[in-house]
């Protein structure tokens, strides 16, 4: 996007990854609730997150240590002109499916329709900004734009390619369990249990195993994902070394209960790995679409009420810090204070319309870590009141006299998201508001998710160094209204769209980090999340056998670190 790439055409494999890692292996991994569909590209159904890692691939790929930097993968290379309003890829004549049938320069178009128009909304938004799709050479498929989007460049090397003759006149959307997409990638479905277990194989005749991009990267021959109904019995599972390794999201569980036998007699390797990446946004969201939450006071007394430093300290031990923004973590996230000069000249044409503290700065409230957090209590009550809201008879009551009443959905399987909400209803049952926690399974969780039927709910997005077109995806005007969209809370706001449009229209990085910021600085005074705490380094608990490389990205542990770069050592057994 900006500059030139770190590596040069040449480059023998990415520099995160050992390239002489041995094949082989076996590792079982383990989710929580179930699965009811093996395709990961449409809106139907819940799918194991692992696959389109592993089984599917794209015209390019990301590099992990470099924001904004895709190499070629299926195509074999990429040209663009300058104002980047088209962009062409030439396929790699070896790039097969797993099938052993060519990849074409028919699939690639055939992919790009079916995907924008029954596929997942998230594919929805690109394939609405082409003006066409053509074959320009036998190997060759040019887009050609027609939005000034400098990223569209981008995306379009990053959409999966499927099969044109698995799928021509079928209906994608609603396909059956069995009917899994052909993909490209290192590995296949070789075997599943509905609900229960999928097992990816590693292709022996993968396409792709001499490409750079590629080199020394799935190097296990077979990795196995078993399906627990909640986190509780996975742990169990793990240390009784059924699963061969777990990533922990809580400091005082890693401190404190990684002490079982395995551990001590070496069998089990607990890693950490720092990262620079955002720390993105956890918490619970607050659904805008139904009263009180559209009105910000409300929002803000809700997080007035929310204890974090009494919560942290009792579950995590005080160990992790709280996010304090969505790109906080990063050179992307806001200022505190008042705006800088390159920010606020973005946000000034909204300054009617921006919520309070946008442009001369917000900070979450901070207790005084108490169980009882008296001057929180005293805040929420205090914007209640501005709102309209009166404590009578215990019961707090908006204007009309109807009590305040709300629930806060979660999965059933996390037991700690649950005991966050036991402690927050206790505070808001001190307000006068009548708050209980609903738990659903992890299928209920999706479709209610999905179609925007919560009050409160368990949020997380995973925000990168490199945001882009997603992010209007995530916080757009349009898709506040689009279900499936990750807009949970339902935020429409003409700044949130100007921001984000400078930020894909940004020629260079320094006018891409200030609108980024502003649009960093919109969300969090917005006030629709409340925050937890941020992890700046991932947790691996894992089987002494499974390597890992010495130089990590800056992106640190994800889903295309481990298992991905990662290899079995025999001599450790």
């Amino acid at each position: 996007m900006y500059g030139e790439p770190a590596l040069p055409p040449d480059f023998v494999s990415l520099p995160y990854v050992n390239p002489d890692a041995p094949k082989g292996g076996q590792i079982t991994l383990g989710n929580t609730g179930g699965y009811d569909s093996l395709n990961p590209f449409v809106r139907k159904g819940t799918v194991p997150w692992q696959l389109r890692h592993f089984t599917h691939e794209s015209l390019m790929g990301r590099s992990w240590d470099e924001p904004f930097t895709l190499y070629g993968l299926l195509a074999e290379s990429v040209e663009l002109p300058e104002d980047r309003a088209w962009v062409a890829f030439t396929l790699r004549p070896e790039a097969r499916f797993s099938d052993g049938t060519p990849v074409t320069v028919d699939d690639a178009i055939f992919s790009f329709e079916l995907l924008g128009t029954e596929g997942h909304p998230r594919y929805h938004g690109l394939y609405n900004q082409i003006e066409r799709i053509e074959a320009t050479g036998p190997r060759t498929v040019r887009f050609t734009f027609n939005t000034e989007n400098r990223e569209l460049a981008l995306l379009a090397g990053m959409r999966p390619i499927l099969s044109k003759s698995q799928w021509e006149g079928r209906d994608f959307a609603n396909a059956a369990l069995a009917d899994i997409p052909l993909g490209t990638g290192p590995y296949v479905i070789s075997d599943f249990d509905a609900g229960r277990q999928v097992t990816l194989t590693r292709n022996s005749d993968y396409w792709g195993a001499n490409v750079p991009f590629r080199r020394g990267t799935h190097n296990f021959d077979q990795i196995k994902i078993d399906f627990y109904g909640d986190g509780n019995v996975l742990f169990e599972a793990f240390k009784a070394g059924e699963i061969s390794a777990v990533r922990e999201f809580n400091a005082e569980t890693w401190a404190t209960q990684y002490d079982f036998p395995a551990i001590t007699r070496g069998e089990i390797v607990k890693s950490s790995f720092p990262h620079q990446k955002p720390s993105g946004m956890t918490g619970f969201v607050m659904n805008t679409r139904r009263a009180p939450f559209d009105d910000w006071r409300v929002r803000d007394a809700l997080i007035h009420a929310f204890n974090f430093e009494y919560i942290n300290e009792t579950l995590t031990g005080g160990a992790l810090p709280r996010i304090t923004s969505y790109f906080s973590n990063s050179i992307l996230a806001m200022d505190h204070g008042p705006a800088p000069a390159p920010v606020a000249a973005l946000l000034e044409p909204f300054a009617d319309t921006l919520p309070p503290g946008a442009l001369d700065g917000y900070d979450l409230p901070v207790a005084d870590g108490s169980a009882r957090n008296r001057a929180g209590i005293r805040g929420a009550m205090k914007q209640f009141q501005a709102a309209g809201f009166s404590a009578e008879g215990g019961a707090m009551r908006d204007a009309d006299g109807k009590p305040v009443a709300f629930s806060i959905l979660l999965s059933k399987g996390n037991a700690e998201h649950g005991k966050i909400a036991e402690i927050y209803v206790q505070a808001l049952t001190r307000l006068g508001i009548d708050a209980r926690v609903e738990t659903v399974d992890e299928a209920q969780l999706t479709e209610r998710i999905n179609s925007f039927d919560f009050d409160i709910a368990h949020f997380r997005r995973a925000l990168s160094l490199s945001p882009g077109n997603e992010q209007r995806f995530y916080w757009g005007s349009e898709a506040a209204t689009q279900q499936g969209s990750r807009n949970l809370m339902g935020v429409q706001s003409p700044a949130v769209d100007s921001m984000i449009n400078a930020m894909l229209a940004a020629k260079t990085s320094e006018d891409f980090t200030a609108a980024t910021r502003a649009l960093d600085r919109i969300l969090t005074a917005g006030r629709y999340v409340i925050p937890f705490w941020q992890f700046n380094e991932g947790l691996i608990a894992h089987r002494a056998e499974m390597k890992y490389p010495d130089t990590l990205p800056i992106y640190g542990d994800g889903p295309n670190f481990m298992p991905e770069v990662w290899w079995w050592d025999a001599s450790q057994n």
